[in-house]
C-alpha cells in the first residue's frame, strides 16, 4: 500500500482527472468527492466528479453537487475512486473506470473500509470513522488550504459517516478534523439540520410505519426493519429516504444488530447492517458478498424476503457472544 504522501506526489502532476465514487452515495461519498475535486480546481488541474445514480435530495444544499456527471466526459490522464471499497461498488461507472485503465489511465483509490481491495495501481486505506478524514489530509499534501466550501463538503462526510459524532471509531483525529473544518468557515448546525433532521413529511409518515413493525429475534439481540417499493409508492418517495432507519434500531437497550432491509425491486433486498460492537458487521455482510465496517456494513440478497431473513439471522446467531 502507498503512502499518503505518495498519493498526493502521483495526483499533483495529473494534468486532469475524473473522480469515481460509490453507487447510492451517501454524504462521505459526496463530500470526500466534492472536496478532492474542489481541491483540485484550486490547483487549476481540470476535473470532474462522476456517480452513477442521482444524489439524494438532502445533500444538494450545498453548491456544486448539482454538476456530478453519471459518466466521464473528460478524457482524463487519472482515475481517482473515494469511499469505495471494490470496483463492483461504483455501481455502472464501473465500466467506463476499467475501459480508462486498460488505456493506461493513473488509477487512485483513497478508502476507509476494512474491505477494501486495494483495487488500483495506487492504493491508501486508513480506517478511520469518515473517508473524508483521509481527504482531508490529501488536501494538506496537496498544499491546499479549504476554502469554506471545500471545509464544508468535508464536515458532510464526517458528521454523516460518524452518525453525528456518536458511533464507536470516532476518535480525537476525528474531532480534530471536523473543527479544522469548522474553523475553515463549515456551519456545523446547518449541515447537520440538512442531513440528519429535515425530511418531509412523507418521510416522517413512511419512517413511523417502519419502525412501528420491527422484527425482534436472538432474544432482542437483533432487530430488523423491512421498507418495501409498495410503501415508498404509498409516501412517493425514493430509496434514498430510507437513509438513517436502520439506525433507530440500535437505540434499543438489549438490541447487539440493527438491520434495514430495502426491497430495491422484486426478489432483491439491500441490508444495511449496524453493530454496537459486539458483532463484527463487515464479516455478516462479507458471508452474502458485502463489506464496509465493523459497526457498520451492507451486502445484498436475491430471491425470497423470508429466506434472506433466516440465512442473515444465522449470520448474525453465529456470531453474537454466547
Amino acid at each position: 500500500m502507498n503512502t499518503l504522501s505518495e498519493i498526493a506526489d502521483v495526483i499533483r502532476r495529473l494534468k486532469s482527472a475524473v473522480i469515481f465514487t460509490h453507487m447510492r452515495p451517501d454524504g462521505d461519498a459526496l463530500g470526500s468527492a466534492m472536496a478532492l475535486s474542489r481541491a483540485l480546481f484550486l490547483l487549476n488541474i481540470p476535473n470532474e466528479v462522476v456517480n452513477e445514480g442521482e444524489i439524494p435530495e438532502k445533500f444538494l444544499f450545498l453548491e456544486g453537487m448539482d454538476s456530478i456527471r453519471r459518466t466521464p466526459t473528460l478524457d482524463a490522464q487519472g482515475y481517482i475512486c473515494v469511499d469505495s471499497s471494490d470496483e463492483a461498488r461504483l455501481g455502472y461507472a464501473q465500466s467506463a473506470f476499467q475501459a480508462g485503465v486498460r488505456k493506461g489511465k493513473a488509477s487512485i483509490n483513497i478508502d476507509h473500509h476494512i474491505s477494501n481491495t486495494h483495487f488500483c495501481k495506487y492504493n491508501f486505506v486508513r480506517m478511520r470513522a469518515s473517508n473524508c478524514e483521509n481527504i482531508a489530509e490529501l488536501i494538506r499534501l496537496l498544499g491546499v488550504t479549504p476554502d469554506r466550501l471545500t471545509a464544508s463538503y468535508l464536515l458532510m462526510g464526517m458528521v454523516t459517516d460518524s452518525g453525528g459524532f456518536s458511533h464507536g471509531d470516532v476518535n480525537g483525529d476525528t474531532l480534530r478534523a471536523a473543527a479544522d473544518a469548522v474553523d475553515a468557515g463549515a456551519d456545523i448546525g446547518a449541515i447537520t439540520y440538512q442531513v440528519f433532521k429535515k425530511q418531509t413529511k412523507a418521510r416522517a409518515e413512511l419512517y413511523a410505519e417502519v419502525i412501528s413493525k420491527l422484527r425482534y429475534d436472538l432474544d432482542d439481540r437483533l432487530v430488523t426493519a423491512l421498507v418495501t417499493q409498495e410503501q415508498l409508492r404509498k409516501y412517493g418517495l425514493k430509496q434514498d429516504a430510507t437513509e438513517g432507519i436502520v439506525d433507530f434500531g440500535l437505540s434499543v437497550a438489549p438490541v447487539e444488530v440493527s438491520v434495514c432491509m430495502m426491497e430495491v425491486r422484486k426478489g432483491q433486498y439491500k441490508a444495511s447492517l449496524r453493530s454496537k460492537g459486539t458483532v463484527n458487521v463487515n464479516e455478516v455482510a462479507g458471508v452474502f458478498g458485502g463489506g464496509g465496517h465493523i459497526l457498520a456494513s451492507g451486502c445484498m440478497f436475491f430471491g425470497d424476503y423470508e429466506e434472506a431473513y433466516d440465512k442473515l439471522r444465522y449470520a448474525v446467531l453465529q456470531r453474537l457472544p454466547q
